[in-house]
């Protein structure tokens, strides 16, 4: 009997330990791990599945998300085309958005996008307030003039409506969002942890290859 018990429960282990191994993944579930947009926005590049992130810079599930989704990126798939779209869903979220279109005008993003994540979550610096980002700007070794002529101008005023714009779009009402091919919605909320999230894109993007 003991024994039997025993190998009843090997048995257990076993099947439980094959279902967490990397590379394994259990089906997503609409209504738990994702949810289907009512109207589904057009994307752009229609030769690829497209994936934006929508973020905020002073959210703390997106900066959670943020070195997951950062390993993820590293080995993108070819099919799939990639972006950072900076939610605007309150008004306080405006300084960030301008940011990140600053950076990304100036191209800077890929050396300075975890540095201001970094900034707000890690130490705790104001980047709202436009002196203390501009002071924190030049110690990163930028132009400070420049970086603040950017971040006044007229495109990334218009980049900001864009971004408040597909906010209303895609309906959202909490980051971190990952649209899928402007269908599906999953959130790093749905997920119990960011690598569930991560684990929820890759099989929405599966989900869209055999749709297609």
């Amino acid at each position: 009997m003991k024994r039997r018990q025993f190998f009843s429960v090997f048995l257990l282990l076993l099947s439980f330990n094959f279902i967490n191994l990397p590379g394994v993944r259990a089906e997503i579930v609409e209504g738990k791990d994702y949810i289907v947009l009512a109207k589904p926005v057009p994307i752009e590049n229609t030769g690829k599945i497209e994936v934006l992130e929508f973020f905020w810079y002073g959210c703390p599930h997106c900066y959670n998300l943020h070195p997951h989704l950062a390993s993820w990126l590293t080995n993108i798939p070819a099919d799939v085309n990639f972006r950072y779209v900076p939610a605007i869903l309150r008004a306080n979220w405006v300084p960030a958005a301008k940011i990140f279109h600053t950076i990304e005008a100036m191209d800077v993003t890929s050396t300075l996008h975890d540095k201001v994540y970094d900034a707000i979550h890690r130490d705790k610096i104001d980047l709202n307030n436009d002196s203390v980002l501009f002071d924190w700007i030049e110690k990163q070794g930028l132009d400070r003039k420049k970086f603040e002529n950017t971040y006044q101008s007229f495109t990334v005023q218009n980049q900001v409506a864009k971004s408040t714009q597909m906010t209303r779009q895609y309906e959202l009402n909490g980051v971190p969002a990952l649209i899928v091919n402007g269908k599906y919605i999953t959130s790093g909320r749905m997920g119990s942890t960011p690598q569930d999230t991560i684990n929820t894109l890759n099989g929405l993007i599966e989900k869209v290859r055999k749709e297609q």
